[in-house]
């Protein structure tokens, strides 16, 4: 039997990202005594990452799994008890929250902070899994300085495809836009801002067929969708997804407001979602930054509220 069994919890934590690990930090250095449930992949997206260049405080850079290490064992320095497992059912129809981990164990929270984060759309080839955080990945930003001079391909159609291709010409020497119709869907002012650049070219209505390479990438095979002919780019050396990203938040469908992709909805300038006492944060509320420092900030906003709503709660 799990120790936290039927426990009541000022605060609960439902993902270990670093939207939740900091969230998980301040409400211990609150004295709150967070419980976080880690979830599915804990340490969230950045464990599937190699280097981390971008986050402060790590000026020779660090290892996605470390970054994400480091932030647990400061959480849990201060308090935080950080716990394999997964929330599988919530009630939020009454307080004291009703959770259920693991399908069998069940606690009581008083307030809940959401950071679930999102994962990004893949193709589901089994060599771009393989070769993730070797030359495949779903984030320009994070990564796109790792190619300089070097040929990569962005996969996409829409306004996040142009913007990640655009970013990306700034490193590589060549950037290949792969579309499997014959048209974006991205808005015309992104369209052409790509169109306009002389290092991006166009695959039209192709698909990638798989990644090549066995310890990084080296090179992907195109299909034509029209004529099922394929095509070797033997020079590429990144593969950058840009197909989309589904929030992780199908737990919490009809119990918070959502927008219709699935991102929670939060009060302006805060993490307060429209049910009382629950609070979102990371990459499950964020489609537009998602980065892991905007991530970390929002966590540390999540705490703060909830530390304030509850001492409301006793006014």
């Amino acid at each position: 039997m799990s120790d936290f069994k039927g426990k009541t919890f000022d605060v609960v934590i439902v993902g270990s990202g670093p939207a939740g690990l900091t969230a998980a930090l301040y409400a211990a250095r609150a004295d709150l005594a967070p419980i976080v449930f880690e979830g599915p992949e804990p340490g969230g997206q950045l464990t599937t990452t190699t280097d981390v260049e971008n986050f402060p405080g790590y000026p020779e850079g660090v290892m996605g799994p470390k970054m994400m290490q480091d932030f647990r064992e400061q959480a849990t320095r201060f308090g935080a008890d950080c716990r394999w497992g997964v929330v599988t059912d919530i009630d939020m129809s009454q307080r004291p929250f009703r959770l259920v981990v693991d399908e069998e164990n069940e606690l009581f929270a008083k307030s809940v902070i959401i950071a679930t984060g999102a994962s990004a759309k893949w193709l589901g080839l089994p060599n771009e899994q393989r070769l993730r955080g070797k030359g495949v990945t779903a984030c320009a930003t994070c990564d796109g300085a790792f190619f300089r001079n070097q040929h990569v391909i962005v996969i996409g159609g829409g306004d996040t495809a142009m913007e990640e291709a655009t970013f990306l010409t700034k490193f590589a020497s060549k950037v290949t836009v792969v579309h499997r119709r014959d048209e974006f869907r991205a808005s015309k002012v992104m369209q052409q801002r790509l169109f306009d650049n002389p290092k991006v070219q166009v695959k039209w209505n192709s698909t990638v067929d798989d990644v090549l390479g066995e310890d990084v990438v080296q090179g992907v095979r195109l299909k034509n969708v029209l004529t099922n002919e394929t095509e070797v780019l033997e020079d590429v050396t990144g593969v950058f997804l840009a197909i989309g990203h589904k929030p992780n938040t199908d737990l919490f469908k009809g119990v918070v407001d959502m927008d219709e992709t699935g991102y929670i909805v939060t009060k302006d300038k805060s993490s307060f979602t429209n049910v009382e006492g629950v609070f979102a944060c990371g990459d499950a509320q964020d489609h537009t930054y998602r980065q892991a420092i905007t991530a970390a900030g929002s966590g540390c906003m999540a705490a703060i509220d909830a530390e304030r709503w509850l001492e409301s709660q006793h006014d």
